[in-house]
């Protein structure tokens, strides 16, 4: 008796691209959770939520940074691996949106600051960043953090452009002798160069050492932080480069991806019907 075979209708949707998505976008996702779930509970710590008008410079505060970047990956992650798994049009379609306004806002940042680079607005915008910092830096544990590493640990410098730059702060202003600032006419302990050998840095080397009279090795670095970040740059231009490249070319995939995933999940679907 001939045995009647039946061909099974298989499904046109990849699924190595779909797991590919996912698995992607899990990631992305679980990154996102940790970096939100630290800057909620810096926040919460500094008892921000119900004083936000403490906030001197919000888009330099570190936790709100910490925020803000890990809700935006949070809900590209959801979107992209819920939108995969599935296998949602209207969740891919969103998540291949948001990447794009993601995508295009980084392009025309990138060419505005490329534009702007001979007219000094990044460097005013540094500047006016670091002032902020130093004029508050007794006032927020967390951009104070943020400052002394900068100082201390990557660019090894001290101010805007030099020392001077921390008699704007009120602790370490050399009128505040008058008032029993022991830090007056000082500056942080992370504008101290690193002594050899030494296994517990001094927190009290940068005192007195802006003062008429101080012997001429402070033991301080004398350059200023915008010049030591222009120098930065120029040293890692490769690298910053091509990290750079390499994020836009994972949106453009991951924007690839979802559409080819949406139109194959859309093909299927026409043909139930």
């Amino acid at each position: 008796m001939p045995v009647r075979k039946y061909r099974r209708e298989t499904s046109e949707i990849s699924c190595c691209l779909k797991y590919l998505l996912f698995a992607s976008n899990v990631i992305l996702w679980l990154a996102a959770l940790v970096v939100l779930s630290v800057g909620i509970w810096a926040w919460s710590e500094k008892d921000m939520f119900r004083n936000i008008a403490r906030l001197h410079f919000i888009a330099l505060d570190p936790a709100f940074v910490l925020i803000m970047l890990g809700g935006v990956a949070f809900l590209l992650g959801f979107l992209g691996s819920v939108g995969a798994l599935r296998e949602n049009t209207c969740l891919l379609a969103a998540y291949a949106i948001f990447l794009s306004v993601l995508l295009i806002a980084e392009i025309g940042f990138c060419a505005l600051a490329f534009v702007l680079k001979d007219k000094g607005w990044i460097k005013d915008q540094a500047t006016e960043g670091l002032k902020a910092f130093i004029r508050h830096y007794r006032e927020d544990a967390d951009q104070q953090n943020l400052i002394d590493w900068i100082q201390e640990d990557w660019l090894q410098c001290c101010g805007i452009d030099g020392p001077k730059d921390w008699d704007s702060n009120n602790y370490f202003n050399c009128s505040s002798i008058a008032i029993g600032s022991r830090e007056a006419c000082g500056v942080p302990f992370s504008c101290c160069r690193r002594r050899p050998q030494e296994v517990i840095k001094n927190k009290q080397c940068g005192y007195d050492v802006r003062k008429e009279g101080y012997p001429v090795d402070r033991n301080i670095h004398e350059r200023g932080c915008l010049r030591a970040g222009e120098d930065w740059l120029e040293a890692h231009l490769i690298s910053v480069a091509v990290c750079s490249v390499s994020l836009l070319v994972m949106q453009i995939l991951g924007i690839c991806f979802a559409q080819n995933l949406r139109a194959d999940i859309y093909n299927q679907k026409s043909k139930w019907h």
